[in-house]
């Protein structure tokens, strides 16, 4: 008998079609991960990365319209109260690291959100008060040695910026707290309904239901 012999082009067609679609169900299930991804864990981490990165930026950026060339170190060295702006990046940098090592060590917790909070707070109150002695003298920011009113604005966009970060911290931490809240009181609900015996409702639901 005779062997049956396989039809090449159409096995050469199906794999030239079936391996776009294989690629095409790996992107489609990535790109579904990552979303998830995102939706759960990064907006504390996004908000940490944008505090860390929009402030250097925004400073670098200033220094190099004001044509002051000098590197980071030099600025540090030279660093000046009240005519510096080096020190919102480094107040944005640590309290992003310690809201981080919060996240990090105790998840979405009531610790994670204090800390949050406290660092978000303290950070605030210096960049308020750094605000007041650099504009409280001189509105036009001649202490910094500004020229021209975009300087003005940049400057004034680095400390909103601080402000607007400052409170996105909090918000995520309380976002987070709330979610962890829930996760913890669904958990506790499913453990107390696994002992249920009889269909016998326990005391704690009893006394939340009653309220």
């Amino acid at each position: 008998m005779e062997k049956t012999k396989l039809q090449l082009p159409l096995v050469h067609n199906e794999l030239l079609w079936a391996r776009p679609w294989r690629w095409a169900k790996t992107v489609f299930f990535l790109v579904s991960m990552l979303a998830s991804l995102l939706l759960v864990c990064a907006p504390p981490l996004l908000v940490v990365l944008l505090d860390m990165l929009l402030p250097p930026a925004l400073l670098s950026n200033f220094h190099r319209a004001a044509n002051h060339p000098a590197s980071l170190l030099d600025q540090v060295r030279a660093f000046h109260f009240r005519t510096s702006l080096v020190d919102l990046p480094v107040v944005s940098a640590a309290r992003s690291l310690l809201i981080l090592c919060a996240y990090t060590a105790c998840g979405g917790g009531a610790a994670y959100l204090w800390v949050a909070v406290a660092c978000s707070v303290g950070s605030v109150c210096y960049v308020l008060a750094k605000a007041a002695v650099v504009f409280g003298a001189a509105p036009d920011g001649a202490g910094l040695g500004l020229q021209g009113k975009g300087q003005l604005v940049a400057v004034e966009a680095m400390f909103l910026m601080s402000l607007a970060l400052a409170a996105a911290h909090i918000a995520m931490a309380y976002r987070a707290s709330c979610r962890e809240r829930r996760r913890l009181l669904v958990y506790r609900i499913d453990v107390e309904a696994v002992r249920l015996k009889g269909g016998q409702t326990p005391k704690s639901l009893k006394q939340q239901f009653a309220v």
